[in-house]
C-alpha cells in the first residue's frame, strides 16, 4: 500500500508540549519536512531560543543548541563559520528575536550570514504570560497593556521582514501564515527557498510566520485564527519582500 501521509523523520517522537491550537506545531513540522526533502536532516544544526519553543531541541531529531535569551542568530553565526557545511538554522518568537535579541537580527542580517532564521510572530510574549511584545498591535490588549497597546507611549509594532528587507545582507525574506491550507502550503515553500538560499550561498534568510496564541489572547482556536485574519494580517501583510536569487531577479526583468 502507497504512503500517502507520515510523521517526517526529522521530527522526533516526543510529544509537544505547546496549547491546544497554537500553530508551533505545524511549523515544526514545515521544518522537518523540508529538511527531509532536501536531505539536510544530518547536516542540520537548530538553535533553540528562550520562549515557547524553548524545547525545540525535544522536537528535531538534527542537532540543536539551546540559545540565551535573543542571542541565536549569533550562535548561528558562530556554528556556521565553524562549520560552514552545515545547514543552520533558529527558531524564535517575537519576543526573542524583535526584543531582547534586536541587535543580535539586525547585524546577522547585515553582515549577510549565511543562515536561515525562522520567526513566530503571535503578537504577545506566550510563555511569561501574555505581556505586550514589539510585534503587540496597536489598541491590542495584554497583561502589560490592559487598555491596549498606546503607541503614544509603547511606540508603534516592529514590522521585521520589512525591517530586514533593506539591509544589503540579506538574501530572503517572506511573511507566511498557517491559518489555513493555502497558506500552509505557500509557508513550506519559503521554508524550502531559504534553506536552499543559505545552500547557495547567498547570505541571510528570514521567514516570518504569522501565529496564534489562543491562550494569552483569550480566545478558542478557531476565534484565534478569525482574529488572525481581521487584525494581524492587515498589519502584516503577506509576502515576499526580498529574494536576491536569480530567478526571482529574471523574474523582475521586463
Amino acid at each position: 500500500m502507497a504512503v500517502v501521509f507520515e510523521k517526517p523523520h526529522a521530527l522526533t517522537d516526543a510529544p509537544t508540549h505547546y496549547c491546544p491550537g497554537c500553530t508551533h506545531g505545524i511549523i515544526h513540522r514545515l521544518i522537518a519536512e523540508c529538511l527531509d526533502e532536501l536531505g539536510l536532516e544530518g547536516s542540520a544544526v537548530g538553535v533553540a531560543p528562550v520562549g515557547c519553543a524553548v524545547m525545540a531541541y525535544n522536537y528535531f531529531s538534527c542537532d540543536m543548541i539551546q540559545s540565551p535569551h535573543g542571542r541565536a542568530p549569533a550562535i548561528a553565526t558562530g556554528v556556521k563559520r565553524a562549520l560552514p557545511s552545515a545547514a543552520v538554522f533558529t527558531y524564535q518568537g517575537d519576543g526573542d528575536l524583535a526584543a531582547i535579541g534586536t541587535a543580535e537580527t539586525v547585524h546577522a542580517a547585515a553582515r549577510g550570514e549565511n543562515i536561515c532564521v525562522f520567526f513566530v510572530n503571535n503578537a504577545i510574549y506566550g510563555m511569561t504570560g501574555g505581556q505586550m511584545a514589539p510585534t503587540t498591535l496597536p489598541g491590542q490588549v495584554t497583561q502589560t497593556s490592559p487598555y491596549g497597546r498606546d503607541v503614544k507611549t509603547a511606540g508603534y509594532p516592529i514590522r521585521v521582514c520589512e525591517l530586514l528587507s533593506t539591509l544589503d545582507g540579506t538574501a530572503f525574506a517572506q511573511r507566511v501564515a498557517v491559518d489555513c491550507v493555502r497558506n500552509v502550503l505557500a509557508a513550506k515553500k519559503a521554508v524550502k527557498k531559504a534553506f536552499q538560499t543559505q545552500l547557495d550561498g547567498r547570505g541571510f534568510s528570514i521567514v516570518e510566520f504569522i501565529s496564534s496564541c489562543p491562550t494569552n489572547w483569550g480566545f478558542t482556536p478557531s476565534e484565534a485564527l478569525v482574529w488572525l485574519r481581521e487584525h494581524m494580517l492587515p498589519y502584516y501583510p503577506l509576502g515576499v519582500y526580498k529574494d536576491t536569487s536569480a530567478q526571482a531577479q529574471g523574474e523582475a526583468q521586463p
